[in-house]
């Protein structure tokens, strides 16, 4: 079977490998480096699994630049673009996907469209009314950056969604659930079948239900300090509750990365004409905890400077130094990640930042001086803020501020 997947992000990519497993597949991307590494079998983004199976799979995967080449004769083609939210307009910029959607029509209008893209809810039924020949399915992914071809090899469900009127894809969505499943290692995966638009839903509130747990342990972190309490005590003990668990329980900066701040955004907008408290809380609390983590860092900035100088005038001298723009340990995305929201307020408040950042291709971030020699950025910084910690700083864990407990994600 003929597969065309359009995107090599974390979630085009990891689909492309493994179903290049036991079909023949076409990744298409616009960038040539993207391109030229996936074809020498070497991976364009930061995953360990991506990486091995390129080098050492036994894949029927060929990367291209050409649209024609990927799509015409395929089967099933993946719509995997990026679809940022947009502020202004107060949902997703799904401006990629109807692009290849066009494109798609014009050269291989028989292929059943699987759209993996995060869309707003209700965006599937658009599609078919926009291109009433077409054939559209809607696939979310439950993908850990990092870990996204992991994920698919062990996945937690495979959700398939037809829209309404279209009962003739019903077929095809078993069809597609079933490439899925056989290139995956994990054997009997929880796989349902149901509307698109309720498959749009379920992407959007499974990540802001993860938001609001990011959010609620950074509150319950938020309380201890102010209240001079021990954080991890506290975690621990709620956590032995088996209803709550240990997971997504370590304190940070706010949640961030690909998915979690534009999906809760996105389903708040849906919210527009229903009631609601929580969601609207959820993308608050975020917004709350890094106005905390600032203060904080503005506060021990002063008691540093007081320590080295005896006058605590002297702070606004101070270089806050930031270790890492990236949202996990092991990542090369800076998309949205917390830390970038705690600069912005430094920067407001006229602190001084120095940034650390060894895979930025610019020199500055917000106008914010960016190094590459970590050993100087240690011995420059007066404080080192780190969202996580890393043994790269243990040396001068006198001076760092973090709120990472557990040291992991």
């Amino acid at each position: 079977m003929k597969i065309a997947v359009a995107g090599t992000g974390y979630v085009g990519l990891s689909n492309a490998i493994i179903l290049a497993q036991k079909n023949e597949v076409y990744a298409l991307d616009l960038i040539p480096e993207k391109i030229d590494l996936i074809n020498a079998r070497k991976s364009p983004i930061v995953d360990a699994e991506i990486s091995l199976y390129l080098e050492t799979g036994k894949l029927n995967l060929k990367a291209t630049l050409n649209d024609e080449e990927a799509y015409a004769g395929a089967d099933f083609i993946i719509v995997a673009t990026p679809t940022d939210y947009d502020a202004e307009k107060n949902h997703f910029n799904t401006s990629s996907v109807e692009q290849v959607v066009e494109r798609i029509t014009q050269i291989d209008p028989n292929a059943v469209i699987v759209i993996k893209s995060t869309v707003p809810v209700g965006y599937t039924e658009t599609l078919c009314k926009q291109y009433p020949h077409a054939s559209f399915l809607f696939s979310p992914e439950f993908l850990r950056e990092g870990k996204a071809l992991y994920d698919n090899l062990y996945p937690s469900r495979i959700v398939v969604g037809v829209p309404s009127q279209r009962e003739e894809l019903t077929e095809k969505a078993h069809v597609f659930a079933r490439l899925l499943q056989d290139g995956a290692i994990k054997k009997e995966i929880p796989t349902l079948f149901l509307h698109a638009t309720e498959a749009e839903a379920i992407k959007l509130f499974a990540n802001t239900y993860l938001a609001m747990r990011v959010a609620f342990f950074n509150e319950l972190d938020t309380y201890a300090e102010v209240r001079g309490l021990n954080t991890r005590s506290i975690i621990e003990g709620v956590c032995l509750d088996p209803r709550i668990g240990h997971h997504y329980n370590n304190p940070s900066f706010g949640y961030g990365g690909y998915c979690l701040p534009k999906d809760t955004k996105q389903l708040l907008a849906n919210y527009h004409d229903v009631p609601n408290n929580i969601m609207g809380a959820i993308v608050e609390a975020n917004r709350t905890r890094k106005e905390f983590i600032t203060e904080r860092i503005l506060e021990r900035l002063s008691v540093s400077m007081q320590k080295e100088t005896g006058d605590s005038e002297e702070a606004a001298k101070g270089i806050v130094g930031i270790y890492r723009l990236t949202m996990k340990t092991n990542s090369d995305n800076f998309r949205q990640s917390s830390i970038q929201g705690v600069i912005r307020r430094l920067n407001e408040k006229g602190a001084k930042v120095l940034v650390y950042e060894p895979a930025a291709k610019e020199d500055s971030f917000f106008g914010n001086p960016v190094t590459k020699d970590l050993e100087s950025f240690k011995r420059i910084a007066d404080i080192v803020v780190a969202n996580r910690i890393s043994p790269e700083l243990e040396d001068i864990s006198e001076k760092v501020y973090t709120r990472d407990l557990y040291a992991r994600d």
